[in-house]
């Protein structure tokens, strides 16, 4: 999660993620100290089902199945003069749109998040001093008191790192910290008001380097949750086909790419307990064009990078006929190969999901994050994803 401009834009233009490459040794952890039943049966009945919703994109909030999330994050929030704010025409009536679920679901949370891929070029700036952290703080909570949500969330891409074209510095790692710290504090003292708990979140990268940039086992505690970006681990920077969401390494992996497991155990290494950890899941896949023919496509170079295309978008070129699925088992991981036009697509499939909600509950981790809503087909992926966390 993130930035994302319109679908349009998008397939024109590079991905919105920068995952440096990692070779990081780890074990396969998903069965080590598993819950008791008992535990286990209460955990389910905790699990998060978080669905991000595009505001840019052309769908209406309406349609959302609220009976099926516990919550949603609207993206995005900007950062102008200092301070979050909602720079779409259409943002108001979305997110009129969004409150308004929770009277088909009570229990559901909406929250707002801020930055992106594209919209994280101030995040530095803002973090930088005391003076403006506390402006940008004060500025979340009128957001909140403006519009009625439950919470914020940050995707901040990335703390002293690249992105597209944001500012970042060395001190980011601590002042990222420090950014939380009065967030919390804000929405702590806007809390008593109110006598309600408001909800501060991030969305994290998956990579080492996310990990070292930052200082996640202090940060956590200022943070209900995290939401953990599992995938885009081969993307639209990368002239190389793979996977962009599996489960686990893969057996053919040719370029030190990650995984959903080695993801999740960097972050509980770093420090955060496991069930304040999201694991997030795309409804979406990377097509790579022109790719080299050998083995199928499969860690293969390519003439275009990673493109993202919506899940959708994948089930209308299945239909098409030209497309075999293929599927590794050693990563837990789909794909396909178009034999005659040379295009490899990574995807996330039904079958995908059911492994990962397994590995969620097995994990005990707090739940599960989705990219984006309007990108499913039939809420397909959506309703296997819920069904699966119930179980």
């Amino acid at each position: 999660m993130l930035q994302y401009k319109s679908l349009k834009k998008i397939f024109k233009s590079s991905a919105y993620f920068l995952v440096f490459a990692v070779c990081f040794s780890c074990v396969n952890g998903e069965h080590k100290n598993a819950p008791t039943q008992e535990t286990q049966d209460r955990h389910v009945d905790d699990l998060k089902l978080i669905g991000y919703v595009a505001g840019y994109e052309d769908f209406d909030p309406a349609n959302v199945d609220a009976s099926k999330l516990t919550h949603i994050n609207y993206a995005f929030a900007n950062i102008v003069d200092g301070k979050a704010k909602f720079e779409l025409d259409i943002d108001s009536l979305k997110i009129t749109k969004l409150i308004g679920l929770k009277a088909k679901n009570p229990d559901l949370k909406v929250l707002y998040s801020v930055g992106g891929w594209v919209w994280s070029d101030k995040f530095s700036h803002i973090a930088a001093t005391s003076q403006a952290r506390n402006r940008f703080a004060k500025s979340c909570v009128a957001l909140i008191q403006k519009y009625g949500f439950d919470g914020v969330d940050l995707d901040w891409e990335y703390p002293g790192q690249r992105g597209e074209d944001n500012a970042f510095r060395p001190s980011d790692k601590v002042n990222f910290t420090l950014l939380l710290k009065s967030i919390r504090e804000a929405l702590e003292i806007f809390g008593q008001t109110k006598g309600k708990h408001y909800l501060l979140t991030i969305a994290s990268g998956a990579d080492q380097a996310y990990i070292d940039h930052t200082e996640l086992g202090k940060a956590h505690q200022y943070l209900d949750f995290i939401n953990v970006m599992c995938y885009d681990y081969y993307h639209g920077w990368f002239f190389q086909t793979g996977h962009h969401a599996n489960l686990y390494p893969s057996d053919g992996e040719l370029f030190d790419g990650n995984s959903g497991l080695e993801a999740v155990n960097r972050h509980i290494e770093a420090g955060v307990p496991a069930h304040k950890l999201v694991m997030g899941i795309p409804f979406y896949g990377r097509m790579w064009e022109k790719v080299n023919p050998e083995s199928n496509g499969f860690y293969q170079s390519a003439m275009s990078t990673g493109m993202i295309i919506p899940y959708w978008g994948i089930i209308e070129k299945i239909k098409t006929g030209e497309y075999e699925k293929l599927y590794d088992e050693s990563a837990k991981a789909s794909y396909l190969w178009n034999a005659k036009d040379s295009i490899f697509i990574s995807w996330e499939t039904p079958k995908d999901i059911k492994l990962k909600t397994n590995f969620i509950k097995n994990k005990g981790l707090g739940g599960a994050m989705f990219w984006e809503y309007s990108l499913d087909y039939n809420q397909e992926l959506l309703n296997t994803l819920h069904g699966s966390m119930k179980q």
